[in-house]
């Protein structure tokens, strides 16, 4: 039976290279969601997976999106929900900042453009990961939060603060989605997850255990398992 193709975009702070771990096994494609001089708002990257689409010929695909990138796979609904043939949402939320979030946001923005990234995995890593990460993964974390462009950290902040609830987009889906969720994961708990689920009108849920917000790069082989056998099982 023939699929379509798998688009994954990535979480915040990191890259295209959040997937590394997933690519033998589920052969993806994944863009690096960069704003470059642009207004901070995440349609704006939704529009550049779109073009993307269209340069690769593709009428429609599986949309994924782990944290920030399930932020811009709704972006993406919101645009044109006709390309999308299934969702995959891993470590997400629909809802909108709350303002002591939306703040924290902000606040990280302007540090960034000041200081640069030097501090963020310390900032950042202990609330990304479970309870009892392994070193290479500690390690791969802060090399790839390190090697980020000030920029673009800082803009991707500002978008994320300013994105709004997606709920109702998500309640209008009318195509098979699995919204997967790290055991431990403290930022989009399971209880959430499980929420987004009952909003789809074809959501299914899956719990990786032992792990947190970071469930591609913490578990690969359970996440590109889950969503190979979640595709199989949808037929897309």
């Amino acid at each position: 039976m023939e699929t379509a193709p798998l688009v994954l975009l990535h979480a915040f702070p990191f890259d295209s290279r959040l997937w590394d771990g997933v690519r033998d096994l589920l052969k993806p494609i994944t863009p690096d969601q960069r704003g470059g001089d642009r207004s901070p708002d995440l349609v704006t990257i939704a529009d550049d997976v779109l073009r993307l689409l269209d340069e690769r010929g593709i009428e429609r695909a599986v949309l994924g999106g782990c944290s920030m990138g399930g932020y811009v796979a709704m972006a993406v609904l919101r645009r044109d929900p006709s390309r999308v043939a299934g969702l995959v949402l891993a470590d997400t939320r629909a809802g909108a900042e709350a303002d002591e979030v939306r703040a924290n946001r902000l606040g990280m923005a302007a540090r960034v453009e000041a200081e640069g990234v030097w501090w963020l995995p310390d900032a950042v890593t202990v609330g990304l990961l479970g309870p009892r990460p392994d070193e290479a993964v500690v390690r791969r974390v802060r090399e790839l939060i390190l090697g980020q462009d000030p920029a673009e950290v800082a803009w991707a902040q500002r978008a994320m603060a300013a994105r709004p609830d997606s709920t109702d987009v998500l309640a209008d889906v009318d195509v098979p989605a699995l919204v997967l969720v790290g055991e431990h994961d403290t930022l989009t708990p399971p209880a959430l997850a499980r929420e987004m689920a009952d909003v789809l009108r074809h959501g299914e849920y899956v719990e990786l255990a032992g792990v947190g917000h970071l469930t591609p790069l913490e578990a690969p082989d359970a996440f590109a398992h889950a969503v190979l056998d979640w595709r199989r099982r949808a037929g897309v």
